[in-house]
Protein backbone atom coordinates (compact mmCIF):
# COMPACT_ATOMS: atom_id res chain seq x y z
CA UNK A 1 0.00 0.00 0.00
CA UNK A 2 1.41 3.18 -0.81
CA UNK A 3 0.01 6.57 0.42
CA UNK A 4 -1.54 8.62 -2.55
CA UNK A 5 -1.08 5.56 -3.80
CA UNK A 6 2.24 6.21 -5.05
CA UNK A 7 5.02 7.09 -2.83
CA UNK A 8 6.21 4.40 -0.39
CA UNK A 9 6.80 4.96 3.20
CA UNK A 10 8.34 1.10 4.94
CA UNK A 11 12.09 1.96 4.10
CA UNK A 12 11.44 5.48 5.84
CA UNK A 13 13.50 5.69 8.98
CA UNK A 14 13.25 8.59 11.37
CA UNK A 15 16.81 9.25 12.94
CA UNK A 16 14.92 11.51 15.74
CA UNK A 17 14.50 9.17 18.65
CA UNK A 18 12.47 11.69 20.22
CA UNK A 19 10.01 11.68 17.68
CA UNK A 20 9.56 8.14 16.37
CA UNK A 21 6.41 7.92 18.40
CA UNK A 22 5.03 10.87 17.39
CA UNK A 23 5.44 10.84 13.15
CA UNK A 24 3.46 8.03 11.67
CA UNK A 25 4.60 6.65 8.49
CA UNK A 26 1.59 3.70 8.27
CA UNK A 27 1.10 3.43 4.54
CA UNK A 28 -2.47 4.71 3.62
CA UNK A 29 -4.02 5.31 0.14
CA UNK A 30 -6.13 8.26 1.50
CA UNK A 31 -4.76 10.04 4.65
CA UNK A 32 -8.24 10.98 5.88
CA UNK A 33 -9.70 9.29 9.17
CA UNK A 34 -12.67 11.45 8.99
CA UNK A 35 -11.97 12.66 13.05
CA UNK A 36 -11.62 9.13 14.41
CA UNK A 37 -8.75 10.57 17.02
CA UNK A 38 -10.17 13.92 17.92
CA UNK A 39 -12.44 12.54 20.71
CA UNK A 40 -8.39 11.37 22.31
CA UNK A 41 -6.04 12.85 24.10
CA UNK A 42 -2.78 12.40 22.29
CA UNK A 43 -4.07 10.13 19.91
CA UNK A 44 -3.48 12.48 16.97
CA UNK A 45 -0.02 10.13 16.59
CA UNK A 46 -2.14 7.58 15.30
CA UNK A 47 -2.92 10.01 12.03
CA UNK A 48 -0.59 9.35 9.39
CA UNK A 49 1.77 12.19 9.11
CA UNK A 50 0.26 13.63 6.02
CA UNK A 51 -3.09 13.79 7.27
CA UNK A 52 -1.76 15.82 9.53
CA UNK A 53 0.04 18.36 7.13
CA UNK A 54 -3.43 18.50 5.54
CA UNK A 55 -5.47 19.10 8.50
CA UNK A 56 -3.37 22.51 8.78
CA UNK A 57 -3.85 23.34 5.17
CA UNK A 58 -7.68 23.95 6.25
CA UNK A 59 -6.81 26.71 7.98
CA UNK A 60 -3.81 28.61 6.92
CA UNK A 61 -4.67 31.95 7.45
CA UNK A 62 -5.02 31.46 11.43
CA UNK A 63 -1.43 32.28 13.52
CA UNK A 64 -1.28 31.86 16.89
CA UNK A 65 -4.71 33.07 18.39
CA UNK A 66 -6.19 34.91 15.59
CA UNK A 67 -6.70 34.78 11.78
CA UNK A 68 -4.39 37.24 9.95
CA UNK A 69 -5.66 36.53 6.95
CA UNK A 70 -8.39 34.65 5.40
CA UNK A 71 -8.87 30.71 5.29
CA UNK A 72 -12.48 30.67 3.34
CA UNK A 73 -10.63 29.31 0.20
CA UNK A 74 -9.60 26.30 1.75
CA UNK A 75 -12.29 25.11 4.68
CA UNK A 76 -13.86 21.83 4.25
CA UNK A 77 -12.40 21.79 0.75
CA UNK A 78 -10.68 18.14 0.93
CA UNK A 79 -9.65 17.59 -2.46
CA UNK A 80 -8.49 21.18 -3.14
CA UNK A 81 -6.09 20.28 -0.49
CA UNK A 82 -5.32 16.51 -1.08
CA UNK A 83 -4.47 18.62 -4.51
CA UNK A 84 -1.93 21.14 -2.89
CA UNK A 85 -0.57 18.09 -1.22
CA UNK A 86 -0.21 16.02 -3.95
CA UNK A 87 1.24 18.89 -6.78
CA UNK A 88 3.58 19.80 -3.65
CA UNK A 89 5.08 16.47 -3.64
CA UNK A 90 4.96 15.87 -6.84
CA UNK A 91 7.54 19.23 -7.28
CA UNK A 92 9.42 17.89 -4.23
CA UNK A 93 10.11 14.69 -5.96
CA UNK A 94 10.96 16.38 -9.03
CA UNK A 95 13.57 18.52 -7.75
CA UNK A 96 14.98 16.63 -4.89
CA UNK A 97 14.89 12.94 -7.21
CA UNK A 98 13.56 11.53 -3.36
CA UNK A 99 10.62 10.44 -2.41
CA UNK A 100 8.66 13.34 -1.03
CA UNK A 101 7.73 11.27 2.08
CA UNK A 102 11.02 10.83 3.32
CA UNK A 103 11.73 14.83 2.61
CA UNK A 104 9.28 15.87 4.51
CA UNK A 105 9.63 14.00 7.64
CA UNK A 106 14.15 15.08 7.43
CA UNK A 107 12.49 18.60 6.79
CA UNK A 108 10.42 17.76 10.38
CA UNK A 109 13.76 16.90 12.01
CA UNK A 110 15.33 19.88 11.12
CA UNK A 111 12.86 22.15 12.05
CA UNK A 112 11.22 21.25 15.32
CA UNK A 113 12.55 23.07 18.03
CA UNK A 114 13.57 21.75 20.90
CA UNK A 115 13.36 24.70 23.81
CA UNK A 116 10.54 27.31 23.68
CA UNK A 117 9.79 29.86 26.30
CA UNK A 118 6.95 29.76 28.56
CA UNK A 119 5.89 33.13 31.16
CA UNK A 120 4.45 32.95 34.68
CA UNK A 121 3.72 35.01 36.82
CA UNK A 122 5.79 35.16 40.40
CA UNK A 123 4.04 37.74 43.24
CA UNK A 124 3.69 40.69 40.90
CA UNK A 125 6.10 40.27 38.31
CA UNK A 126 5.82 37.86 34.65
CA UNK A 127 8.75 35.39 35.02
CA UNK A 128 10.45 34.08 31.56
CA UNK A 129 11.84 30.58 31.59
CA UNK A 130 12.88 28.13 29.29
CA UNK A 131 11.33 25.14 28.62
CA UNK A 132 11.36 21.86 26.51
CA UNK A 133 9.34 21.15 24.22
CA UNK A 134 7.14 18.33 23.93
CA UNK A 135 7.89 15.52 21.27
CA UNK A 136 3.85 16.01 20.19
CA UNK A 137 4.04 19.79 20.08
CA UNK A 138 7.33 19.91 18.17
CA UNK A 139 5.66 18.05 15.58
CA UNK A 140 2.93 20.12 15.33
CA UNK A 141 4.27 23.53 15.59
CA UNK A 142 6.51 22.61 12.21
CA UNK A 143 3.66 21.57 10.65
CA UNK A 144 1.63 24.61 11.73
CA UNK A 145 4.92 26.74 10.34
CA UNK A 146 5.42 24.97 7.23
CA UNK A 147 1.63 25.80 6.23
CA UNK A 148 1.83 29.42 7.26
CA UNK A 149 4.98 30.04 6.10
CA UNK A 150 4.08 28.88 2.55
CA UNK A 151 0.94 30.96 2.74
CA UNK A 152 1.86 34.43 3.36
CA UNK A 153 4.36 33.57 0.32
CA UNK A 154 1.12 33.04 -1.66
CA UNK A 155 -1.39 35.94 -0.16
CA UNK A 156 -1.40 38.25 -3.10
CA UNK A 157 0.95 36.83 -5.21
CA UNK A 158 0.47 35.22 -8.64
CA UNK A 159 2.82 32.09 -7.09
CA UNK A 160 0.82 28.73 -6.44
CA UNK A 161 0.21 27.41 -2.73
CA UNK A 162 1.29 23.84 -3.53
CA UNK A 163 5.23 25.43 -5.51
CA UNK A 164 5.40 27.93 -2.12
CA UNK A 165 4.49 24.68 0.31
CA UNK A 166 6.97 22.54 -1.97
CA UNK A 167 9.58 25.27 -1.63
CA UNK A 168 9.39 25.56 2.26
CA UNK A 169 9.72 22.18 3.10
CA UNK A 170 12.58 21.85 0.59
CA UNK A 171 14.37 25.10 2.47
CA UNK A 172 13.21 23.12 5.43
CA UNK A 173 15.27 19.53 4.35
CA UNK A 174 18.00 21.35 3.36
CA UNK A 175 18.65 23.36 6.55
CA UNK A 176 18.62 26.38 4.86
CA UNK A 177 17.55 30.39 6.27
CA UNK A 178 15.03 30.60 3.77
CA UNK A 179 12.69 28.29 5.70
CA UNK A 180 10.28 30.26 7.93
CA UNK A 181 10.08 27.48 10.01
CA UNK A 182 13.86 27.12 10.70
CA UNK A 183 13.81 30.81 10.92
CA UNK A 184 11.27 30.36 14.03
CA UNK A 185 13.11 27.43 15.58
CA UNK A 186 16.47 29.97 15.60
CA UNK A 187 14.36 32.92 16.53
CA UNK A 188 12.43 30.69 19.59
CA UNK A 189 15.56 28.51 20.60
CA UNK A 190 17.55 31.97 20.59
CA UNK A 191 14.84 33.57 23.15
CA UNK A 192 14.81 30.23 25.43
CA UNK A 193 18.53 30.47 25.71
CA UNK A 194 18.98 33.79 27.14
CA UNK A 195 15.28 32.90 29.82
CA UNK A 196 17.81 29.98 31.05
Amino acid sequence: MKIFNRWETPQIEITDQGLVRYINLDPVIVPKTFGKHSQKSFKKSNMSIVERLVNHLYVPGHRRKRHRTTSGFAVGKTMTVFNIVIDAFEIMEKKTGKNPIEVLVRAIENSAMREEVTSFQVGGIIVRKAVITAPQRRVDMVLREFVQGSYTKTVGKKKKMSQALAEEIIAAYNNSPDSYAIKEKDRVEKESMGAR
